[in-house]
C-alpha cells in the first residue's frame, strides 16, 4: 500500500493535472561529453528550469553540480543506466544498469530511467535487468521510465511502427510506469502504439530537427495520437535560448497551442 502511494505521489509530480508531461532530457553528457550548452551544468539547468518544464531527466553528475538551480516544482528523473560513451564500439552500446533505485531516492529523484534495446542480440539481458529494476521500483514506490530503443538485425530503423509498438507494450508488461520512445512518423501509426500500451507514452526528440516547425509538428501530431508528452534534450538545451523553447513546447503540450502559435511565440520573444 505504501509503495503504491509513493508511486502515485511521484507520478503527480512528473505529470501535470492534464495527464501530460514535458520532460527535458539532460542525460547526454555521460555519453557525448560536454557538448554545446551541456558544457556548463548549472547554467543550462537554470535556463531550462526558467521555462517551467514538468521534469528533467538527468544523471548523478549533473544533479551533483546543478541541484541548487532546480525549482521545487520541477520533478527529477534520474537515469540509472549507461556504461558506454561515443568513444566505444557502437556494437557494444548495451546500456547497463550502473546505479541503484535506492541510490536514486537518496538523490531526491521522483523517478528513475533505464533503456531497453528491443531486438538487440542481447535483448534477453536487457529485459532481465529491466525486470529486476521494475521490481525494485515497486519495492521503493518510485516510477520507472523505460526508454524503448528498437535496435538489432531485424530492425531497419528505430522508429519502425511494429518495433516501437511491440517494444512499448513489452516494457509495460515488465513493470514500466512511463514509456519514452520514438515517434513513428504518422498520427495513425503512433495511435497504434498508444492504443496498445496501457501506460503513458512520451516521445523522444532524437537528433536535432532540421527546423523548429518540424519539431513542433511532430509534438502536435504525437499528442493528437494519444501521446502523453515529450522527453526531449538536444532540441531543447541545444537551442540558442533554451528557456524560450521550453515555454513554446510547454504551450503545445499543456495549453493546446497550434504549431503556428508556438512559432509566433518564439519569433516574438527572440526579437526582444
Amino acid at each position: 500500500m505504501l509503495m503504491r502511494i509513493g508511486k502515485a505521489l511521484r507520478l503527480k509530480r512528473i505529470f501535470a493535472a492534464d495527464g501530460k508531461s514535458f520532460i527535458v532530457a539532460m542525460d547526454h553528457g555521460a555519453i557525448i561529453g560536454p557538448q554545446g550548452n551541456l558544457a556548463h551544468p548549472k547554467e543550462i539547468v537554470e535556463r531550462v528550469v526558467a521555462g517551467k518544464p514538468d521534469a528533467i531527466l538527468t544523471t548523478k553528475g549533473m544533479l551533483k553540480h546543478a541541484h541548487a538551480a532546480l525549482d521545487p516544482d520541477v520533478a527529477v528523473i534520474l537515469r540509472i543506466s549507461g556504461g558506454f560513451t561515443m568513444l566505444g564500439d557502437p556494437s557494444d552500446f548495451q546500456d547497463r544498469v550502473i546505479s541503484s533505485v535506492e541510490q536514486a531516492i537518496k538523490y531526491g529523484a521522483d523517478g528513475v530511467a533505464i533503456t531497453v534495446k528491443y531486438g538487440h542480440p542481447n535483448e534477453g539481458e536487457f529485459i532481465e535487468r529491466a525486470s529486476f529494476v521494475a521490481d525494485s521500483c515497486s519495492d521503493w514506490g518510485i516510477p520507472l521510465m523505460i526508454e524503448v530503443w528498437p535496435a538489432g538485425p531485424n530492425v531497419k530503423k528505430p522508429y519502425e511502427l511494429e518495433a516501437v509498438r511491440l517494444g512499448a507494450r513489452a516494457a509495460a508488461e515488465i513493470g514500466a510506469d512511463i514509456i519514452k520512445t520514438y515517434y513513428t512518423g504518422s498520427k495513425d501509426g503512433f495511435a497504434q502504439v498508444t492504443d496498445g500500451c496501457p501506460i503513458p507514452v512520451v516521445i523522444l526528440g532524437g537528433e536535432k530537427k532540421g527546423s523548429t516547425r518540424d519539431l513542433f509538428s511532430m509534438i502536435e501530431d504525437s499528442l493528437a495520437a494519444g501521446g502523453a508528452g515529450v522527453a526531449m534534450g538536444r532540441n531543447v538545451w541545444g537551442y540558442e535560448k533554451p528557456e524560450l523553447m521550453v515555454q513554446a513546447i510547454r504551450g503545445l503540450i499543456h495549453e493546446g497551442w497550434s504549431v503556428d502559435k508556438a512559432l509566433d511565440f518564439l519569433n516574438k520573444r527572440e526579437e526582444r
